[in-house]
This record gives C-alpha cells, sequence and structure tokens, in this order.
C-alpha cells in the first residue's frame, strides 16, 4: 500500500511540475516559431545561414560560461547561500572573459568564412554572454524547485518583445542583423524580468572551498557538454566554408524546424527530470519508476511527431516558410528520424547526472562523439543529405550507449527500454501510414492538406493507441481525478 502510494505520489509530482514546465515550453516555443515563420518569410537562406556560422562559437562561449555549476547546484541538496552566490560571482566573470574573448576572436572568424559581416555581427552577439550571466542562477534556483511559473512569465515576455524588434528591423531591410538584434535584446529582457520576479539576491562572498566542491561534480558535465556542441555544430564549419551560406541555411532551417518540437519535450521532460531524479536518487526503486514514467511519456508525444512530421514534411514547410524553402523537405525528412533518439538520450544522461555519475557521463560522451565523428568523416562527400544521415546513425548509436550505462546503474537498460518503445513505435507506424496514405490519394491546397493530415494523424493515434491499450495512455486520467488520501 505504501509503495503504491509513493508511487501515485511521484507520478503527481513530476505530472504537476510537467505541466507547468511544458506551459512555459509551449508558450516559449510557440512565440519563437511563430516568429520564425515570419522572419523566414522576409528573409531567406542567405541571412540564416550567415547566422548560423557563429552558432558553434555562440554554444561553445554558453557551455563555457555555465562551467557545469548549474548542474551542480540542481543535483547537491544541501546548498547554502555561500554556494549559491559562489557560483554567481563565478557565471559572472566568466561572462565577462567569454564577451571579450569572442570580441578578440571575431576578425579571425570572419576571415575564416572570408565574410566581413562576421566581425561586426559576432561583437554585437557576444554582449549577450555577459547580460545573461547575470540571470542565470535565478533561473537554475526556480528550475530547482520546480517553479516553472516565473520562467513562463519570462520567456513570454522577452520572446514577444525581442521578436518584435527582429520583425520590426527585418520589414526595414536590416536582414541578418535583425537576427542579431534578436538574441541580444532577449538576453537583456530575460535578465532584467529574472530580477524584478525573483527573490534571490547574491551577496559579495566567494568560497573557493565551494567552488572546488560543485567543481568536482560540474566539470565533468561542461567537458561532455563541450564535446556535445562541437558535434553538433561540426556540420557548420563544413557545410559553411566548402559548399555554401544559403546551403548551411536550408540545412540550418531543416533542423532547426525538426529541433522545435524536441526542445518542447526536452524542456518538458528532461528539465523535470533532472532535479526530480536527483532528490530521488537515494531511493533506486522509485528512481527507476520515475525513469519508466518519463520515458513513456516522452515518447508518447515525441514518436508520433516525429512521425507525423516526416510524413508531412512538403505541407509544412510550404505552409511556414513558402516555396523558396522548398528544399528544406528532403533533408527535414531525414532529420526526422534523428529527432527519435534524441529525448531519449537526454532522459538517459540525466539519469546519470541525477545519480552523479558525472565523470561516466563524460566517458559516454567521448565514445559518443567518437563514433559521431567518424559517421560525419563518411558522410563529408555526399554532401548535406550525407550529414543529415550521419545525424541518424549517431542519434541511433548514442541511445544505445547512453541506455547501456544508465541500465548498468539503474537496472533498466537497452533491451527493457526497447520494449517500452515499441507499443508507441507500433501505433506512430500506423499513424503515419495513414498519413501518408492520404496525401497519395488526396490533392489539396497545402495548408488544407496539412490540417487534414494533422485531423486524421491524431484520430488514427488516439483510436489505436486505446486500442492497443498503451500503458501511459491509460495513466492520463488518474492526474485528474481527486484522490486526497493516497497524495503525500
Amino acid at each position: 500500500m505504501e509503495q503504491a502510494k509513493n508511487k501515485l505520489s511521484l507520478k503527481k509530482r513530476s505530472f504537476s511540475a510537467m505541466l507547468w514546465s511544458g506551459a512555459e515550453a509551449f508558450a516559449k516555443q510557440g512565440l519563437q516559431f511563430g516568429i520564425s515563420v515570419v522572419l523566414a518569410r522576409l528573409l531567406g537562406p542567405e541571412e540564416y545561414g550567415t547566422i548560423a556560422l557563429l552558432y558553434i562559437f555562440v554554444e561553445l562561449a554558453w557551455v563555457f560560461g555555465d562551467s557545469g555549476f548549474s548542474s551542480s547546484l540542481v543535483q547537491r541538496q544541501d546548498l547554502t547561500i555561500v554556494d549559491e552566490s559562489t557560483v554567481f560571482w563565478i557565471h559572472v566573470f566568466f561572462g565577462l572573459l567569454l564577451t571579450g574573448t569572442l570580441c578578440f576572436a571575431a576578425p579571425w572568424v570572419a576571415e575564416f568564412y572570408e565574410k566581413p559581416i562576421l566581425l561586426p555581427l559576432m561583437q554585437i552577439m557576444a554582449s549577450a554572454f555577459f547580460i545573461s550571466s547575470l540571470g542565470s542562477i535565478h533561473h537554475v534556483l526556480l528550475t530547482k524547485g520546480l517553479d516553472f511559473k516565473r520562467p513562463m512569465k519570462v520567456s513570454m515576455t522577452a520572446g514577444l518583445f525581442s521578436g518584435c524588434i527582429a520583425i520590426g528591423m527585418a520589414l526595414q531591410g536590416y536582414g541578418v542583423w535583425s537576427l542579431a538584434a534578436q538574441t541580444v535584446s532577449s538576453s537583456i529582457l530575460t535578465t532584467t524580468l529574472f530580477w524584478m520576479l525573483s527573490g534571490w539576491r547574491p551577496r559579495f562572498v566567494f568560497s573557493l572551498a565551494s567552488a572546488k566542491r560543485l567543481f568536482g561534480y560540474g566539470g565533468y558535465l561542461m567537458l561532455a557538454d563541450l564535446l556535445t556542441v562541437s558535434y553538433n555544430r561540426i556540420y557548420t564549419l563544413y557545410i559553411g566554408k566548402v559548399y555554401s551560406v544559403a546551403d548551411l541555411g536550408i540545412y540550418s532551417r531543416a533542423d532547426n524546424t525538426k529541433q522545435i518540437p524536441l526542445d518542447v519535450m526536452s524542456k518538458m521532460y528532461a528539465r523535470v527530470a533532472f532535479p526530480v531524479f536527483s532528490q530521488a536518487a537515494s531511493d533506486k526503486e522509485k528512481l527507476l519508476r520515475g525513469m519508466q514514467y518519463a520515458l513513456r511519456g516522452v515518447m508518447l508525444i515525441t514518436m508520433p511527431i516525429m512521425a507525423g512530421l516526416l510524413v508531412s514534411a512538403q505541407e509544412v514547410v510550404l505552409t511556414l516558410f513558402g516555396e523558396k524553402w522548398l528544399s528544406v523537405v528532403p533533408i527535414l525528412e531525414i532529420l526526422c528520424l534523428a529527432g527519435v533518439f534524441w529525448p531519449l538520450q537526454l532522459l538517459n544522461t540525466n539519469i546519470l547526472k541525477a545519480l552523479g555519475f558525472s565523470r561516466l557521463l563524460f566517458t559516454t560522451e567521448i565514445l559518443k562523439k567518437l563514433l559521431g565523428i567518424g559517421f560525419i568523416v563518411f558522410a563529408m562527400p555526399y554532401g548535406i543529405f550525407g550529414i543529415a544521415w550521419s545525424q541518424v546513425a549517431y542519434g541511433m548509436m548514442g541511445f544505445l550507449i547512453n541506455a547501456y550505462f544508465s541500465g548498468r546503474q539503474l537496472g533498466y537498460g537497452i533491451f527493457r527500454q526497447i520494449a517500452d518503445i515499441v507499443p508507441v513505435l507500433l501505433v506512430s507506424a500506423i499513424m503515419a501510414t495513414a498519413v501518408y496514405h492520404l496525401g497519395q490519394y488526396f490533392v489539396l491546397d497545402p495548408i488544407l492538406m496539412l490540417i487534414a493530415k494533422m485531423l486524421l494523424g491524431i484520430s488514427v493515434f488516439l483510436i489505436t493507441g486505446f486500442l492497443f491499450r498503451l500503458r501511459i495512455l491509460l495513466d492520463i486520467p488518474i492526474f485528474f481525478k481527486k484522490q486526497p488520501s493516497t497524495i503525500s
């Protein structure tokens, strides 16, 4: 009886946090997506390709700015104000350091790509690192406390205003500068709002012992993140240098479109999973139940979305971005296959992080990236299509590696995870088949066809899911029933 209470308590708590995190994710991603659709119609592959050349430097700088300390704050359950203030000042120091470093390196980046505009672009965007460092700890502490209401307000407000600035500048003909302005203005508004809405304030203290203790765990996470960003953006160096900026813009548009629903899922589940898993790390049985529930839940949403996007890619691109982006369609279809494995890797990674195995996590990232680089090298002669297929191979291999190592620590390995995934995979395959044949037998306007495919896909998935008695679907009504006697 007590086990049943604890099981329901864990689900209720995780589900409540997931709802607020999901509300923030949907609101933020929905707003950003709407703005990106408008900007994509005002700008072209050339402008997006130009800004994409800087992504690797921007993301590497974010990793250094975080230094793994944010994850340490979430993972540890015995924090003091000295710990929190120490991390704040470290973030501020790295923010200043990285802003200066990127401004200094900008001339070499512009020369490497033979695009002079990258010099001022990189220097302007570099200011976002210092600005964001001033509000990063506020966000981390809210996440640790599973408070996603205030981050949702911050995300919506900052996203709306920065998006309006970008659209206004694009309409005035500022081109790629509108995208840079969006990044910088979003950082300014986000940091300002976190200080206004959060009651936390840093103290003028710094503890070297606290920094060493937190970095002992977070240092390996920083190295793992560096490997991940380097691998994820290495194609930009190759495509942007060997092919064309327009090709990079096409690939980036496909990747970003695929990533939008995945980012929502990662914020709904992975961001909630880490603090929840960390609090349950001392109880392996409870942690196992939480991981099973999270995996079933995330794949219930991710699998049909990726399958539906794959068979509706042409309608999505034509409806949202217009005919000038039609070259995105085949790349997007391939990347949807890779997208299925992304949340699986995140959840398994969060298990190792929650259990404190940051060094093991770093080791797995080395192994994955060595294999991934091999995939990319093999695929490079085949252009952007080959690189897209290399991401599918990497996604599959990455899941198998993460699931193997997390399975050794938790007893929930590759085969048990696959067994939990297979029912959703079968239902999604049936849904995708029905949606695909709809497009083969009927000819409609792209917008009408997209609506028809969405309605058919949702109907087929829900009906088939209940017929197959998908466990996670049957669990959903439990969370909307009042059971005060069993909730602790």
